[in-house]
């Protein structure tokens, strides 16, 4: 990811995770077991098969210590995991017939990422630092010119999975599982 500097806005004074979120995140880290992601995410996968993402739609736990040390609030932080992991689940979704054995899973996934998205309704992008709301708008532009990087299906979940740790592990009180 490319990182300029922030300008830092006001994130709603929201760094503590709202219960929502915590209570979503938990059955998103439920779904993103190791177990099911190996199966759903590799085994039923053709060996070294890979998807076509964005360079900003690899989000790994690098990136957001480097976002943390530019003083990007946890709030932000959490938002840009949100459209990021969506967004990746999405691109799994894109490639899979509905006959497909991981169909129903990242069905189930992107479900949570629905609810969890209501929560995030209560931000605009005008309410989080710059640098994530320009990350966040690359995300979801379907530009053909953007850079693109070929990535494991279950590569993707898993940076999911560690920066969702990262970001929800302490302010939702998670023991280490």
């Amino acid at each position: 990811l490319a990182f300029g500097c922030p300008g830092v806005l006001a994130v709603l004074g929201l760094e503590a995770a709202a219960p929502g979120e915590c209570e979503l995140s938990r059955l998103l880290q439920d779904k993103l077991q190791y177990e099911m992601r190996l199966q759903y995410m590799k085994h039923n996968f053709p060996i070294d098969y890979t998807v076509q993402v964005q360079y900003e739609e690899v989000l790994r736990p690098s990136n957001i210590t480097r976002l943390r040390n530019g003083t990007v609030s946890e709030a932000a932080l959490r938002y840009l995991w949100f459209h990021v992991s969506s967004q990746a689940v999405l691109r799994i979704r894109e490639v899979l017939p509905e006959k497909h054995p991981s169909w129903k899973y990242t069905q189930e996934l992107g479900q949570l990422f629905d609810a969890l998205g209501k929560e995030y309704s209560k931000y605009r992008q005008t309410d989080v630092e710059a640098v994530v709301a320009d990350l966040v708008k690359v995300v979801h532009s379907a530009d053909s010119e953007s850079r693109r990087k070929a990535v494991r299906p279950k590569a993707l979940l898993d940076n999911c999975l560690k920066v969702m740790r990262m970001l929800y592990g302490a302010p939702c009180e998670w023991g280490t599982t």
